[in-house]
């Protein structure tokens, strides 16, 4: 029999290197058959899941000429995030119905779209299911990025919409909620607010499976958190023990906060102050159900094996 053979995008990001190491971890510890071919536009360091590299840029519909051809599955992880259209544009949107032309002349029969949450726009988001309430977008990379899940759906994808993901590797989430607590070092409206979160090696785990085992039906959408939602109290504490910010020391509401955080001088915006102050929360219990893989511990149980990152970066730009 011949091997499975996947192609990856965004092998060199934050969750595309994370899916990496999880098929490198299945061929060596469960013996899968596999040949990964990576694509972008720069080697990485080491690819350690990794058989093949494709020289292609998302931005040039060109370059992805026969990326997928002999391919089984397609993990399409990469995105761009930036302030400008123009360039969110070239990559998430023309980028995306691209590879996905390429995928679907290939004949391959199952791919897998990494979106976001962040397609829904401002909160407060309370446990709603899939479109429960219309995507309303607010920057450029989210607009685009859901324009390019119609592309993965019109070519049978399963597409997956995170909320906010943790790990090793992480640049914005953690990042950004140390430079917040910074800029307003309290409880923001007693840390009630619930989060979806999933931790990067259990996102990555999860995309591993669907690109191997086609466990979802393809042209559908599902929320990829993790399926018990947390409180940003708990996230919070959690930081702090692993010593990454300091416990709070204070309650402050809501207005309170947003009245701190416009004086503070902080480059980040009130609407990133929301994504953590008030709820963040969609229902993924269906796809961890369905898919069959197990959800794992929890983002919060994941973050000891991140400490380390997270003490050793600077503060991140948050986007």
């Amino acid at each position: 029999m011949r091997p499975t053979r996947l192609v990856v995008t965004g092998a060199t990001g934050f969750i595309g290197s994370a899916v990496l190491r999880e098929l490198g971890r299945l061929r060596g510890e469960e013996a899968f058959d596999l040949v990964v071919r990576a694509v972008g536009r720069r080697l990485p360091d080491e690819l350690s899941g990794a058989d093949e590299w494709a020289d292609a840029d998302l931005a040039d519909p060109r370059s992805l000429a026969g990326v997928c051809d002999g391919a089984d599955a397609v993990l399409h992880l990469a995105a761009l995030v930036d302030a400008h259209e123009s360039p969110c544009v070239a990559v998430n949107q023309r980028g995306t119905a691209a590879l996905m032309d390429e995928a679907v002349r290939s004949g391959v029969s199952r791919v897998v779209h990494l979106s976001t949450a962040a397609v829904y726009g401002l909160g407060p988001h309370r446990g709603i299911a899939v479109d429960e309430v219309a995507p309303a977008p607010v920057s450029a990379a989210s607009r685009t990025r859901l324009a390019g899940e119609a592309h993965a759906l019109a070519a049978g994808a399963t597409v997956l919409r995170p909320g906010l993901v943790l790990g090793t590797g992480d640049r914005w989430a953690v990042p950004a909620l140390v430079e917040l607590l910074d800029a307003v070092p309290a409880l923001w409206d007693g840390g009630r607010a619930k989060l979806s979160l999933v931790a990067v090696e259990d996102l990555a785990r999860l995309i591993a499976h669907l690109g191997l085992t086609g466990a979802l039906p393809g042209g559908r959408i599902w929320h990829a958190g993790h399926p018990e939602p947390v409180r940003l109290a708990e996230l919070v504490g959690a930081l702090a023990r692993a010593g990454i910010v300091p416990s709070p020391t204070r309650e402050l509401p809501l207005d309170a906060c947003l009245e701190q955080l416009r004086a503070s001088g902080t480059r980040l915006s009130e609407r990133q102050f929301r994504l953590f102050a008030q709820d963040f929360w969609f229902d993924s219990r269906d796809l961890w159900r369905v898919s069959g893989c197990p959800a794992g511990p929890g983002p919060l149980d994941r973050l000891t094996s991140a400490a380390a990152w997270y003490g050793s970066r600077p503060v991140g730009r948050a986007v």
